[in-house]
């Protein structure tokens, strides 16, 4: 029935999809890069939501002098002086590359319209100019796909409390995350209006339910696949030489360098 929580996917049959759409990714890339394609993917969605997760499995197999991941800070005091997209269009790719955007110019309709790092009127210009500034992108030919991740308040609660508990991912919770918890209605309605303003025809959003982190990665990835009419295009044939014979090469004696530690040895 609609509105029931899903079943967790099994880790088997996720990982053996992941495998197979992560072969599928490396096919897209190579079109891109062959055709001179330019794609941009957006990642959005609140904190804890999956995104950093689904652009490491998006990217896992990919090359990146083709398929980067751009992460801003916030911004400089001279970059609060720009047009707000400047900073961002520095980052758009060149022909035959592929951007993956961990949060974007979405940062303006979502924490900074929220936490009050901008002012009234410069949201509301960005609602205005967002549209206009996607339009030029699509009709320049940039592939633009935007995704907001989606997932409720009580997994999100589920996700900090873990990550505060676990000092290898205590790195990735914030005070400014935190507090989101305090704010959720907040964001629930900024998000809202983003989307009556920015989700056009030429640049639609698509949904991702997150609370399953292993079909939202999945779907994404799929869904992504779908939307870009890529062709298994052939890499380029390459041969592994002969190896030349030995001119009388030697390597100097192991005491003239300084080696790592065999720190392995020692578990064994």
């Amino acid at each position: 029935m609609a509105g029931e929580k899903a079943e967790k996917l099994p880790r088997r049959t996720y990982e053996k999809e992941l495998l197979r759409l992560q072969t599928e990714l490396a096919k897209l890339q190579e079109w891109v890069r062959s055709e001179g394609a330019r794609l941009v993917v957006i990642f959005e969605g609140r904190d804890a939501a999956g995104k950093g997760g689904t652009i490491k499995r998006v990217t896992e197999h990919l090359n990146p002098r083709v398929a980067r991941i751009v992460a801003l800070p916030k911004p400089t005091e001279r970059e609060r002086t720009q047009w707000y997209f400047q900073r961002y269009v520095e980052h758009l790719p060149a022909a035959g590359e592929i951007v993956l955007f961990d949060r974007s110019w979405y940062n303006r309709a979502g924490v900074e319209h929220v936490m009050g790092f901008c002012t009234k009127a410069e949201y509301q210009l960005f609602l205005r100019q967002c549209p206009i500034f996607e339009r030029m992108l699509v009709e320049d030919g940039i592939l633009l796909r935007k995704y907001w991740f989606s997932v409720s308040d009580a997994e999100q609660q589920e996700r900090f409390r873990r990550r505060l508990e676990d000092p290898l991912r205590r790195w990735k919770l914030s005070p400014m995350d935190l507090e989101s918890i305090t704010r959720w209605e907040e964001y629930s309605r900024a998000k809202d209006e983003m989307l009556v303003h920015t989700d056009i025809a030429e640049a639609p959003w698509y949904v991702v339910e997150s609370d399953d982190k292993r079909r939202a990665r999945l779907n994404m990835i799929a869904h992504l696949l779908s939307s870009v009419p890529y062709q298994d295009t052939l890499p380029p044939v390459l041969e592994l030489p002969e190896r030349p014979p030995s001119t009388g090469y030697r390597r100097p004696p192991r005491d003239l360098q300084t080696y790592v530690p065999d720190h392995a040895a020692s578990l064994l």
